[in-house]
C-alpha cells in the first residue's frame, strides 16, 4: 500500500473514533475528544506499529495481534484512554504496557516525557527500533514487570495502564502526584471497566468507571511474570 492509502485509512479512522465518541457522550459528558488528541491520532502512523501482514488493516476500528497473545487496542481505545488523561505539554506520563509501541508514539506527541514498561523482552527491543524510526526521542523504556511502576522516574503526572489488574495496583497509586490521572482497566476478565482515577492536591483518590473494555490480565504474583 502507498503512503496515500493509508493516509486515507487513517483518516477514516478519525471518522470512526469520532462517531465512537459521539456513541458514549452520555458517559463521558462530551461529543468529542480534545483536538489535540485527534491531531495525534491523524499524526502517527499506525501502520508502522503492527506486524507487516496486517498493515492494510491497521486503521480499522479494532485490536490486532501483535504477538505473545497480545494485541494493540482499537483506535478508539487508543484515543480515549489519552484524552482521560488531559495531557499537557509539560507532564511525565509512566506507560504499563508497551507493546509494540503505538500508545507511547501518540502520547509522546503531547507530553513533555515517556517512561513506559513492557515484560516481554522481544516486544520492548521491537517497539523501540520502531519509535527510533519514527523520531520519538522522549520515550524511555524499561523492561520489568508494570505492576510495581517505576520507582526511580516518580512521580508521574499520569499513568496509563494497558492491562488489566484485578485491583489497581497500589504501587501505581502511590507514584501518582497528587493532582494528577491515571487510566486503567480494571476488573475480573469478563466485568473490566475502563477507571478514570484522579489524586487531588490533598492525595485523596477517587475513581470513576468509564465504561466496559476487554483488556489482557496484568499478573500482580510474580514480579518475573506479567503481562503486557
Amino acid at each position: 500500500m502507498s503512503a496515500k492509502d493509508f493516509d486515507i485509512l487513517r483518516q477514516q479512522m478519525l471518522v470512526e473514533i469520532s462517531a465512537g465518541t459521539f456513541h458514549v457522550s452520555n458517559v463521558l459528558g462530551k461529543t468529542t475528544l480534545d483536538e489535540r488528541v485527534l491531531t495525534a491520532m491523524g499524526k502517527v502512523p499506525r501502520h508502522e506499529f503492527v506486524p507487516l501482514e496486517l498493515q492494510p488493516y491497521a486503521y480499522a476500528n479494532i485490536p490486532l495481534p501483535i504477538g505473545f497473545e497480545k494485541t494493540i487496542s482499537q483506535p478508539f481505545i487508543v484515543a480515549l484512554m489519552t484524552d482521560l488523561l488531559d495531557l499537557s505539554e509539560n507532564d511525565t506520563v509512566l506507560e504499563i504496557g508497551t507493546g509494540l509501541g503505538y500508545q507511547a508514539a501518540i502520547l509522546a506527541q503531547l507530553a513533555r516525557q515517556v517512561y513506559s514498561i513492557e515484560i516481554i523482552e522481544e516486544l520492548a527491543r521491537e517497539a523501540k527500533q520502531r519509535l527510533r524510526r519514527q523520531g520519538c526521542s522522549n520515550i524511555e523504556l524499561k523492561i520489568a514487570n508494570g505492576y510495581h511502576g517505576w520507582s526511580q522516574h516518580a512521580p508521574f503526572d499520569k499513568v496509563i495502564v494497558t492491562a488489566a489488574p484485578d485491583l489497581i495496583p497500589p504501587p501505581l497509586i502511590h507514584q501518582l502526584k497528587a493532582g494528577g490521572k491515571m487510566v486503567i482497566p480494571a476488573g475480573l476478565p469478563d466485568a473490566q471497566q475502563l477507571v478514570l482515577l484522579e489524586k487531588n492536591g490533598a492525595g485523596r483518590v477517587t475513581t470513576r468507571e468509564i465504561l466496559q473494555v476487554r483488556f489482557s490480565q496484568l499478573e500482580e504474583t510474580d514480579p518475573g511474570i506479567t503481562s503486557n
